[in-house]
């Protein structure tokens, strides 16, 4: 049996998104936990496992973001496909490799099978690489990676009753995934990538309070110091400077990246804008007339300047 659940802020967005997506991937046997939110997404997260983990004939646990929404039909089979190798332990659609901080980005992304679905500038969606299945990079590809992004995490069952989100990290979002994925990797687990089609119904505003996620950063850096091999290294001695330095620096990538999406966006916004305009009836019974009117100035202009006629002869 594959349970779903979901720890949630804002019922709304959970009836919009997940809650649909639940229904739609589904089993006839399968469990829907949806709790309301209990601080912490650390806290929230081990409320649920705790529940999880009494469950007979577990299978797999879902853990969805109240904003994130399936949209596979073979999402089960899928999940099952990957979990039929008994050491793995995480499975998510976006993963990567080389990762050394709770900015798993700046490591090498292998998979990215969702899009990221905006309600700025008019609405629209912009597809990760791996979404759609064509034109996929070379380097694509599912399997082992080093972390998966947290919105939509796939449990075994051995790690549902065996390992937990750790809450002395605080009360923020971020870095929650990283830390738990690499508590399952230290206890002898696989973390994996699955072609699982997802969309995140996200702000474009990708960090939308830059100093928790400096801290957060720095927490999950020290945790960690020591453990896992890479994970917090930069130049130098480990001094708390160098740390928040890094931190500032993540986050600032963040902030670019949210910036490069919403110039997407807006570009894209107006393209719309335009084709409409273009493509309308009054559009082209004027095109006529702003010809005229185009020729009209060109004329005046070379007037102007002395040309004379555009047809060259002075009259």
């Amino acid at each position: 049996m594959i349970a779903f659940a979901s720890a949630i802020t804002k019922p709304d967005v959970y009836d919009e998104c997940a809650g649909p997506g639940i229904e739609r991937t589904r089993e006839p046997d399968s469990v829907v936990i949806a709790n309301a939110g209990a601080g912490s997404i650390f806290r929230s997260y081990n409320l649920i496992l705790e529940q999880a983990a009494d469950l007979p004939d577990l299978e797999a646990l879902v853990l969805l973001h109240q904003d994130a929404e399936i949209i596979d039909p073979g999402f089960c089979a899928k999940l099952r496909r990957a979990l039929s190798d008994p050491v793995v332990g995480v499975v998510g659609c976006v993963g990567a490799v080389g990762v050394r901080s709770i900015a798993w980005w700046e490591g090498s992304v292998t998979w990215a099978s969702f899009t990221h679905r905006y309600r700025e500038l008019g609405g629209g969606d912009l597809p990760a690489f791996s979404f759609n299945g064509v034109d996929q990079p070379a380097y694509s590809r599912t399997g082992e990676v080093d972390t998966v992004d947290g919105f939509v995490l796939a449990l075994s069952p051995w790690v549902v009753r065996n390992i937990r989100f750790d809450e002395s990290l605080g009360q923020a979002l971020h870095g929650y995934d990283f830390d738990f994925c690499l508590s399952v990797r230290e206890a002898g687990r696989k973390v994996v990538t699955e072609d699982f089609q997802v969309v995140h119904h996200h702000s474009l505003d990708l960090v939308s309070d830059p100093d928790t996620w400096v801290e957060a950063h720095i927490r999950v850096a020290e945790k960690w110091d020591g453990r896992m091999p890479h994970v917090g290294e930069v130049g130098g001695d480990w001094k708390a400077r160098a740390r928040r330095a890094e931190a500032e620096a993540a986050v600032l990538r963040v902030v670019a990246v949210s910036n490069e999406m919403k110039a997407q966006a807006r570009e894209r916004r107006l393209q719309q804008d335009f084709d409409i305009t273009t493509e309308s009836i009054s559009w082209k019974l004027t095109l006529p007339l702003r010809k005229a009117n185009v020729w009209r100035q060109s004329v005046a202009e070379r007037r102007r300047n002395g040309g004379g006629h555009p047809n060259g002869n002075g009259s």
